[in-house]
């Protein structure tokens, strides 16, 4: 871990494990490093790039909100594969945010990714470890080898992703209401099973 520390800290870009998919990240409060992300997988700049931090007392850095019932569902769900649309700060760089200002964070429920954040004091960069026109992977002899030649260090040692499916995006639009923007790792059925009424977005 020290090693992707040191990569991170300097601007670089890693490959790390999440609970779900392996994920390209960095330091996400370095606009340079988010644009080297965003380079490398050549991701759109109209496609925001999503957040993991290492605990609930970093939400802060992520966003302003705090209400109970942002609160609620982060403490219901993380960690784990929900990612919850919040209003960004606006420290944070623009790749990270759409036009309305919203970005995706979750804690995750891998320890290397939520130690890895943890270690590094800030958010970081969550997308997953593939080209644009490539699919996710959860196994390391899975990742395409351009990709592992154009970051800077990786990490491939388990714990492995689970695999499967990616986390979950919702957004808040009641005390109890969810909007389902992808549905992922966690189910519309496990949502409502907490006694939220759930709408799926369709595009």
């Amino acid at each position: 871990m020290h090693d992707l520390l040191k990569v991170m800290n300097s601007g670089g870009v890693v490959i790390y494990p999440t609970e779900t998919l392996y994920a390209v990240g960095c330091d996400a409060t370095n606009p340079e490093a988010c644009e080297k992300v965003a380079a490398i997988k050549g991701r759109t700049e109209d496609k925001p790039l999503p957040l993991i931090i290492g605990g609930m007392d970093m939400l802060k850095l992520v966003t302003d909100e705090k209400a109970v019932a942002l609160i609620r569902l982060a403490e219901l769900f993380w960690p784990g594969p929900l990612s919850i649309l919040v209003k960004a700060v606006p420290e944070l760089p623009a790749l990270l945010s759409d036009e309305e200002g919203y970005t995706s964070v979750r804690h995750s429920g891998h320890p290397f990714a939520s130690e890895l954040s943890r270690r590094l004091k800030r958010p970081i960069v969550a997308t997953s470890a593939n080209l644009s026109d490539k699919s996710p992977v959860a196994l390391p002899e899975d990742i395409d080898p351009e990709l592992l030649e154009r970051v800077d260090k990786a990490y491939l040692d388990p714990p492995w992703p689970r695999g499967n499916k990616p986390s979950t995006v919702v957004r808040l639009i009641g005390a109890s209401q969810l909007e389902v923007v992808r549905e992922g790792a966690v189910t519309v059925k496990m949502l409502c099973d907490k006694g939220y009424s759930v709408s799926v977005k369709t595009v």
